[in-house]
């Protein structure tokens, strides 16, 4: 069935574009944060395997209204680790210590990164693609993502 929701094909398209290029930062970032939960050591250990997995329950959260969004408009989410690496921001990173304060620091910087990136879309999803409920689905993902990042920073030691 046709999707008839007052956004014409084209803009709907280049949204969903955007969106999916979300949600493979989003995914990336999951599984980086997954990495930090699973692989953290140290003697805070416990402190942060629980902390990390209360933001992999959010980001987990994030990832499936992105999808859900990028379905409302009419188009299908990527789903494949291929399509997510090939359209993410994020870069993977090789440690050679697998304490705390290396993983704060990276997931720290990759909300900000994150969060720079949709303060960029807000206006173009709106006045660009004349959708509005895009627009405030990712000002309200940025909330979020301002959130965790000040969680993440609310650890760190400078």
């Amino acid at each position: 069935m046709k999707t008839e929701i007052g956004i014409t094909a084209v803009n709907r398209q280049a949204i969903a574009n955007e969106l999916s290029k979300v949600l493979s930062d989003e995914t990336i970032l999951y599984m980086k944060t997954k990495n930090a939960h699973w692989n953290v050591e140290g003697a805070d250990f416990y402190e942060k395997h629980k902390f990390f997995e209360t933001q992999i329950v959010q980001l987990d959260e994030i990832i499936d209204n992105v999808a859900e969004r990028i379905r409302s408009i009419g188009h299908y989410a990527p789903a494949t680790l291929k399509a997510y690496l090939s359209l993410t921001h994020l870069t993977e990173e090789e440690r050679e210590a697998n304490d705390s304060h290396g993983f704060i620091n990276e997931l720290l910087d990759d909300h900000q990164s994150i969060i720079m990136k949709l303060r960029e879309q807000i206006k173009s999803f709106a006045n660009d693609f004349h959708d509005l409920g895009t627009s405030d689905f990712i000002t309200g993902l940025m909330e979020t993502h301002e959130k965790m990042a000040w969680f993440l920073r609310a650890h760190t030691t400078h």
